[in-house]
This record gives C-alpha cells, structure tokens and sequence, in this order.
C-alpha cells in the first residue's frame, strides 16, 4: 500500500468527517464491568433475574 495524499488542511478533513458522518465520541459509555457482575450476583441470591 502507497501513501499518494496527506490530508493537511483541518477544515477540509473535517467536511469529510462530517459528510461520511463519522465521529470518534461513542454516543454512550460501556457500563462498568464490575457494577454488572455485581448486579447480577444480586439478581441471583435474591432470586430476580435481569432481563
């Protein structure tokens, strides 16, 4: 593979962006491992389970 362009200009890299309608922020975070497995550890002695 061959590098044939450098994209140099801010404003124009960010029009591509915007058109391809990519974004580098994720809409939500993951939640925390640790609350889950703890969640579902209560769900199971309590005897709920999470749906």
């Amino acid at each position: 593979m061959k590098v044939i362009a450098f994209l140099t200009d801010y404003a124009a890299v960010e029009r591509i962006i915007n058109h391809l309608k990519l974004t580098f922020l994720a809409e939500r975070p993951p939640p925390p491992h640790l609350a889950y497995q703890e969640s579902l550890v209560a769900a199971e002695t309590s005897g709920e389970y999470l749906s």
